[in-house]
């Protein structure tokens, strides 16, 4: 028995040990929390959508943690951090996106800030004023994916599969045009501008349009681009025009569209075509006129008046352009009449007349030409204007011709023949009229004329005499005291007949009262003799 005391010992020992090593009930509860925590890290993993980077250059109205990413009013995202760039030339924005956008993330997806604007389409998103700006997410439809993305500082004109037609122009102008910049067809705003980039290597402005559908029908290979700047005014030797567009344009300018007159309609072009855009309506006309004839006119009159782009007319039909004025006017030339020229490039333009024309059509031209100067056709400048005094050259069949520079050339370029008219003949026929009147005896008329006006001067001494002699009459004190003595009789006039009253009333009453006495009493009654 001693022997087994230990034994029983060892097994209590060992009995209290295990029961020392259980689990104590009081660690199941943060057991439980850890495991829920483990759940929500993963849900949140999992429910995660994709993170992307926002690229702008401020953070006005952006604040990480609140402000939220749109499509459509709806949320699929939120700004997480907004930090500066290492370079410290822009802002990045990470961005998480909710679950299922990942197929929107593509290539071509547009981000831009909602916040108030004023612009000249009206005052804009006002609503965010109270809500805070946010970010309004474009869907695109490329397949190529992106995380990383542009933010644009203006709303996009149209989406990227919108039906209308996107073109391209290039202009040298010196004026340049913003996204947003309408465009406009005869006063209506048809379309806008899309993207605006100067090319360093052309030194040329490329726009981007964007056609509004159905109006891209309107755009063919025959149409022309040109500035439109509200109100245009012009006075030239065709007289003085004003075509006003657009209010918004009136504002902010635009573009403008349109097919000369007497061109076809033209074909249907692909998007993507790429048109000039030109300085104003006449210089888009003129661009029309592709193909045409130069000739030089070696004026002897002053060109002053006659400017670049003045009509050049047929007995008052157009055909065709003053290009230069004066052109290579430091050349070698021809004397002329009267002893020095000056050079006019001009453009005879076929199609002006309607019709279409190809390289063989000009030199047929060409050689109508030549056969018409035989014949004494010839150019002269006449005024357009008398306002303004602006020129135009006029071509005309003329019965003396001077046949001095008739098949010549200048610079290479052959010359059209001219005839003086307009001012150098007005200067003779006034230089003729002086020589006329230096012949003239006009002597004897001076002396006619000399002789009247001694007569006048007499005439206008005699009426300043009258004129002195009734002014003294009338300043004399008997003709001042006039008025005093006609109101003073007139006054004793008065008085007479108010002393006159009373005998007119008692010879009214008794007319024999001037010869017997008036009796005041009763009249005596008629008695018998006693």
């Amino acid at each position: 028995m001693p022997d087994q005391a230990p034994n029983d010992d060892t097994s209590s020992q060992r009995a209290t040990t295990r029961r020392g090593k259980r689990l104590s009930p009081i660690w199941i509860v943060p057991l439980v929390a850890v495991l829920i925590g483990l759940w929500l890290v993963y849900d949140n993993y999992v429910s995660r959508g994709p993170q992307i980077t926002l690229i702008m250059d401020n953070a006005e109205g952006i604040e990480a943690g609140s402000t939220l990413i749109k499509t459509r009013n709806v949320e699929i995202g939120r700004i997480e951090s907004v930090t500066l760039s290492e370079d410290l030339s822009h802002i990045e924005a990470s961005a998480t996106m909710n679950q299922g956008t990942a197929d929107v993330l593509v290539e071509d997806t547009r981000f831009w800030v909602v916040k108030p604007r004023i612009g000249r389409e009206g005052i804009s998103g006002l609503n965010t004023v109270l809500s805070g700006a946010y970010i309004q997410l474009q869907p695109g439809t490329s397949d190529e994916s992106r995380s990383r993305f542009d933010v644009l500082e203006q709303p996009p004109v149209a989406p990227p599969d919108a039906n209308g037609m996107r073109i391209q122009l290039s202009s040298d102008l010196s004026n340049s045009f913003k996204a947003g910049d309408p465009v406009t067809y005869q006063g209506l705003t048809v379309g806008r501008v899309e993207e605006a980039n100067f090319d360093t290597d052309t030194r040329q402005m490329e726009y981007r349009l964007y056609i509004d559908k159905p109006y891209d029908k309107l755009i063919t290979d025959s149409t022309r681009f040109w500035t439109a700047s509200g109100v245009d005014l012009t006075l030239d030797s065709e007289g003085f025009r004003v075509s006003v567009e657009s209010i918004e344009t009136l504002i902010s300018g635009g573009i403008t569209f349109g097919i000369p007159e007497d061109v076809s309609p033209g074909e249907p072009v692909q998007p993507g075509t790429t048109f000039s855009l030109y300085a104003d309506e006449e210089s888009a006309s003129q661009g029309t006129f592709n193909n045409y004839l130069e000739y030089v006119l070696l004026i002897d009159d002053t060109v002053r008046g006659l400017s670049k782009g003045a009509p050049v007319e047929f007995r008052g039909v157009r055909v065709g352009t003053v290009a230069s004025v004066p052109w290579h006017f430091s050349a070698p030339r021809p004397e002329s009449q009267a002893g020095f020229a000056i050079p006019v490039l001009i453009r005879i333009e076929p199609q002006r007349l309607g019709s279409d024309f190809t390289s063989k059509d000009i030199e047929n031209w060409r050689s109508r030409f030549k056969g018409w100067f035989e014949n004494g056709l010839r150019a002269s400048l006449k005024t357009g204007n008398l306002l303004t005094g602006a020129l135009y050259v006029d071509l005309n069949f003329q019965k003396k011709t001077d046949d001095a520079f008739v098949a010549k050339t200048f610079e290479q370029v052959p010359v059209f023949p001219s005839t003086s008219a307009g001012l150098a003949q007005i200067e003779s026929k006034v230089s003729n009229l002086l020589d006329k009147l230096n012949g003239l005896d006009i002597e004897p008329l001076l002396a006619a004329l000399e002789q009247n006006l001694d007569t006048s001067q007499a005439t206008l001494k005699e009426f300043r005499d009258v004129a002195d002699s009734t002014r003294q009459l009338i300043d004399s004190p008997a003709t001042r005291n006039l008025p005093a003595n006609l109101n003073e009789t007139l006054a004793q006039f008065e008085s007479l007949l108010r002393d006159l009253q009373p005998v007119a009333r008692t010879l009214k009453e008794k007319p024999n009262a001037l010869i017997f006495d008036r009796n005041e009493g009763p009249d005596p009654l008629p008695r018998a003799p006693n």
